[in-house]
């Protein structure tokens, strides 16, 4: 299974990459378990393990740490924004 999963904000910045495609194993099928596999690369992407409040989406829809992942889908990390 095959995803395309894009950064945004400071987690872009701090991993050095807008997005990627990632080939899923067989028992990764939800977001929990894409962030889980990316983070286990250990080093700078394991901030998608200890960022706090992390939001998600999954084909452009906000989505739960138990959602679904499909082949195809697309996967959106970010951050929390604050503004002033």
């Amino acid at each position: 299974m095959k995803i395309k999963v894009l950064y945004f904000a400071a987690l872009r910045e701090a991993l050095g990459s807008p997005g990627e495609t990632v080939n899923l194993p067989a028992d990764v099928t939800t977001l929990a378990g894409v962030r889980a596999l990316i983070a286990s690369r250990g080093g700078d992407w394991d901030k998608l393990a200890q960022m706090k409040n992390l939001r998600a989406a999954v084909n452009q829809r906000m989505a739960e740490p138990d959602a679904a992942v499909a082949d195809g889908d697309e996967v959106a990390f970010f951050p929390p924004v604050t503004g002033g």
